[in-house]
Parts: C-alpha cells; structure tokens; sequence
C-alpha cells in the first residue's frame, strides 16, 4: 500500500511541475498575437492540446495530458471518454482502461472532479480559464480499435486515448507525440509546421479518425496520380514490401478509374505485422497481418484483399455515407440498416477491383462466390435473420457471437458480398449492359457526398439502383435485403451466362451435423446447427462427447471413424459428460447434404450472354 501511495503521489508532483513549468507558454498567449487572433472568436470553442507519452513502454501505460484553455470556462467542465470507434460497431467502453485522473489549474493547484457516469468526469473549474487534465490510458490490447503499447511500439486510436469536453465535438485541437526513445511517429494527422511530433485536427471527428502508430518502423514511399503514398512497417515477416507498393499502386489506379479522383493530400498504409484485421480512415488505414502469413501466394493475395477492402472504404463509408453514421454519437450505438451496403459492397468490390487490377482473374473471382454461397447454406440463421437486420443488431450481435449465432444470424459482410454480386448482375442485365453497380455507387458519391454531403437512406440505395437499372428492384430488395428467402442464384446468373451448381448432392452417407474440436478427454460441441440429427436427438453445445457405440473418442478422426461405419438412417449410442453429469443418448443418423459450390458457364451462351460477361470480368465465357 505505502508503494502504491508513494506512485500516487509522485505522478501528481510530476503532472504540476510539469503544469508549472510551461504555464507561462500557455497563458501568456492571452497576451500575445495569437490570442488577439483567437479574442476575434469571442473563444465560443475551447483551445484544446493533448500530450501523449510513453515513459516506461513495459507498464503498458500511455501517459495523457490534455490542456484546456477558455474564455468562456463552465463552472462545472465535464470531459468524456468515445464508447466506440467507427468502423467497428460495438460499445467497447474505453473507459475502462483509464487510471490515475488528477485535474490541475493554472498555478498547478488540483481542482475538485468526480465521475458522475461511466465515461465522463466532471470537474469543478473554480474560475480558471485553464485546465490540465492528466490521465494513464492501460494499453495491451493490438486490435484495429484498441490500444497497445509494449517494447516494440505504441499503437494508439484516438477515441480510446483521448477525452473531449462536452459538446465540444468540433473544436480543433493538437496532439504533441513524445515517443520512446528512437521511435518516430506516424499518422494522418496533418503537422504543426516547426513543432516536432505535433499534429493538428480541425475537429474530434478528425482526430479520432487518425490513428497513430509508434515504433522504429520499416517505411517506403510511393506516388500515384501526384498524390503521396507511404507504407509504415512495424514488426519482422516473410512480406517483400517493393512488391506490397507494387500492388497496392495497381489497387489505388483502380480506384481512381472508378471514381475519378483521390479525395486526400496523402495517404498512410500502418501495417503491424501481429494481429488480425483492419480498420477504415480518411487518409490512412490501420491493417494488422500474421507476420509469416505473406507466403505462400494465396495468403499474400487475401493480405491484398484487406487492402483493397479498407482502401475502397475511403469513399463507401468515409465519404458516402449510410444513415445515420455521421455526425457520429460517440457515446451510444449508431443504429443502421445500411452495413451491408458499407461493409457488403465493401467486401464485394475487393474481388471486383482485384480482377480490374490483374491480381485475381474470373474464375477466382467466381469460385469465392461460390464458397460464400456454400457456407450460407450451412447456416440456419439465414431464415431467422435479414440483412437489414443483421446490419442493425451488429452492436449487440454481430462482434458477440456464441454457439448459437450459427442458428439465428447471417454475416451482412459475407451475405452482403453476395447480394451485391447479384446486383450488380441484375444492374447489367436489366440496362442491357449499359450501367451497373460501379455507376449506383459513383453517382450516389457524386451526389449524396460531393454535392449534399449527407447521408443516404435504404430507399436512396435502391432508387439508385433502379436508375441505373432501369426496372424496378422491389422484388430483389424485399427477397434478398428486407426479407430472408433462399437465394435463386441461377435466376439471376444465367443471364451472364454462368450456372451455381452442386458439386457433390446429398448423399446415403451418414450424417452427425454437430460441430466439435478435441477436448480434455472426448470431443467438444462447439454448437450444432438447426435441423441436423446431432439438433433434432438433444445434443447440446458444450456436451463433451467421450465415446460412440461404446468405443472412445478423442479426436476428430476416431469420430468419424465410427460414424462412418454407419448408413444413414441408423442409430448410434452417444456417451457424454453434460454439467459433469455422465449421460447416454441415442441419435438417429441422417443423410450427408450437398455441399461444394461451383459458378460455370451454362452450356451454348448466346452472344447477349457472352456480352454481359465479358463486360463484368474483362474475359471470354468458356
């Protein structure tokens, strides 16, 4: 105890001598010209600076600082903690990694504060027109919107980092960056010209947009249509990072085609060679990737894949933007229907624009689709849940799976995918060619961001849709969007000459359906789908099955060793331990469901047919 209050201690002393010692710069500025530039503002905004450090990279603590400078300073200033980041939707309380809040005056003398709700703190000014706020921000946690700060580098995003006065959402601010030792700094964030590590944002939706990576990175710079580019590298890997810029020069040109500009001075690549993942910004992304996972071709190809996929977010989602994400609340859920179209269409355009690129070709571009539409099929939660529900329920669902999600939710990123390929098929066949979902998608960037700069609604996506198209899409948006119907794949395919087919149909071979890994002793169900044998007899998620028929199990392969002794139609003596309890069940086997998916050409297209493919996949249907 008398350590942890000595620590205490000393962390206020340094946070007053600290405040003391560059008072003097930060007051005096009511006397010099900048404050007169700033008194034409009667300061309705507060001057607000944040100061990051990383004294001691091991204790995983991000050292914050915020100054708060007013003329018109409440009696009672509350400052807030973001409950989420944008672009991942859920409530992920940042709140909660925050210790060590003091709160000094000008003359270094504390000042009273509460908490007063799980991310606001309250504090009583006594007059002051200045305050300095010092907080430690716990930081172990490498994920596109958390925070992590360790021997190797500091990776910060904003909204768990950095606090904002009530109501003060559009006031500018800076950020000073002290790194550890030799790490330099880099971020989106545009420099404060003479000031070392020192950023600007001209409001907090800005600065939480920019993340900011902290480390001795590997880093390499390109251009493409004038505009600058740069790759920042922190960890080692088997990745070639001339051929990553490469690509990614091929993967930025075809953007530019699609959309006739790139909307951002410059842009930054953070990649952290740990993790998984990757998260949108205005002029920078955060990617993160296995180390090795650069080799062999396939894993190099789906690393492209998520840039492409945060890259295309630069315009859908960033820019075009679905009701109502922007102007954000950062403190409740941003509720939309619209997911499937900022994240679906997202991910649908990645293959797309990867064939444009030369980096994919058709029938890769196909085969994902069918895998896509196989694994749908595989999940009963298809006709439980729309995707316009899946988009809305993302905050308490979509990041919170469990055993039962299999049964009762769809993905909008991978049933979105899907639905936009079949739309953008529609557009084509229905205008003969002459649009598609490159033009719903431009025109509605042109209009709704470039022109109105608001936000769009579903009724906005689908007129646009039926613009181009020419017809109306009623039925295919109340099947596929607001409805939970089977997909009618070929209805839609055979227009551009292609077929989804059934590689392997249903079969006598037996069939268990529960989903299982190795466990301590027996074999674990992770969850079972709806309708499957294992569902209908009574086996439950987390059953720990230790023999079939009496004989031991305790590996996949012993599993299906015994089932497969079986035909369908048989029965089958299941031992098990639930809640520790030694049970015996009894389940009957079904049949093997088809499974394995392949999109091919039909036989004998006719030139129309021909036509609409080669415009969509720049190839020849064969």
């Amino acid at each position: 105890m008398r350590n942890v209050f000595k620590t205490k201690v000393l962390f206020l002393l340094i946070f007053a001598l600290a405040f003391v010692g560059v008072s003097g710069e930060i007051y005096a500025k009511s006397e010099s010209s900048n404050a007169v530039a700033k008194a034409s503002k009667a300061q309705t905004t507060p001057d607000i600076d944040f100061t990051i450090s990383m004294s001691k990279p091991w204790t995983h603590l991000l050292e914050v600082q915020m100054d708060v400078n007013w003329a018109q300073m409440p009696a009672q200033l509350e400052v807030k903690m973001p409950v989420w980041t944008p672009g991942s939707y859920l409530v992920r309380e940042y709140a909660r990694h925050v210790q060590d809040f003091t709160v000094l005056d000008a003359n270094g003398n504390a000042l009273d504060w509460r908490k007063i709700n799980k991310n606001t703190w309250q504090i009583d000014t006594k007059g002051a027109k200045g305050v300095r706020v010092g907080y430690r921000v716990y930081s172990n946690d490498l994920t596109v919107r958390t925070n992590e700060l360790n021997y190797e580098h500091a990776f910060i995003t904003p909204p768990a980092t950095l606090m904002f006065p009530k109501g003060q959402i559009k006031a500018p601010s800076t950020v000073k960056v002290n790194p550890y030792g030799n790490w330099r700094v880099a971020t989106g964030l545009r420099p404060v010209v003479g000031q070392a590590n020192t950023f600007r944002a001209a409001n907090f939706d800005i600065l939480y947009d920019s993340p900011i990576e902290v480390s001795d990175f590997k880093e390499k710079k390109f251009t493409v249509r004038g505009k600058s580019h740069r790759y920042v590298v922190t960890g080692e890997g088997n990745y070639d990072l001339d051929r990553i810029v490469e690509d990614t020069k091929k993967i930025v040109e075809e953007h530019y085609k699609m959309f006739g500009e790139l909307p951002y001075e410059d842009y930054t690549f953070i990649l952290n060679l740990r993790g998984g993942g990757g998260l949108e910004h205005l002029n920078s992304t955060a990617l993160q990737w296995n180390r090795w996972g650069f080799q062999p071709e396939g894993r190099y190809k789906a690393f492209l894949n998520l840039v492409v996929h945060e890259f295309f977010h630069l315009y859908n989602v960033k820019r075009l933007r679905p009701d109502p994400l922007g102007p954000f609340d950062y403190e409740n859920e941003n509720y939309s229907k619209l997911l499937w179209v900022a994240e679906g269409t997202t991910s649908y355009y990645e293959w797309v624009l990867m064939n444009r690129a030369g980096i994919h070709n058709p029938k890769s571009v196909l085969a994902n689709y069918a895998r896509i539409a196989q694994s749908l099929e595989r999940q009963p939660g298809r006709f439980q849940t729309s995707l316009e529900e899946a988009s809305f329920d993302a905050w308490i669902k979509g990041y919170r799976p469990d055993e039962h999600s299999v049964n009762r939710q769809i993905s909008y990123y991978s049933k979105g995918e899907l639905v936009n390929f079949l739309l953008d098929i529609k557009i084509r066949t229905e205008s003969k060619g002459a649009k598609s979902l490159d033009n719903v998608i431009r025109t509605m960037y042109d209009d709704f961001y470039k022109k109105r700069n608001k936000t769009f609604t579903s009724e906005d996506f689908q007129r646009v849709c039926e613009q181009m198209a020419g017809t109306s899409l009623d039925s295919f948006f109340k099947k596929y969007v607001s409805g939970k119907e089977e997909i009618d794949y070929n209805s839609i395919l055979n227009d551009i000459g292609l077929q989804m087919v059934k590689l392997r149909p249903e079969n006598d071979r037996p069939y268990f359906g529960a989903n299982v890994r190795s466990g301590q002793g027996g074999m674990n169900i992770t969850s079972i789908p709806a309708g499957t044998p294992a569902s209908e007899w009574g086996l439950n998620s987390g059953d720990l099955i230790v023999a079939l028929d009496g004989y031991q199990v305790t590996s996949p392969q012993a599993m299906n060793f015994h089932i497969n002794r079986k035909k369908a139609g048989d029965k089958i003596k299941v031992t098990l331990f639930r809640h520790n309890k030694l049970r015996e069940m009894e389940v009957t086997l079904g049949k093997t469901p088809a499974s394995g998916y392949a999109i091919i050409p039909v036989a004998n297209p006719s030139e129309q047919q021909k036509s609409l493919y080669q415009s969509y996949l720049g190839a020849s249907l064969n």
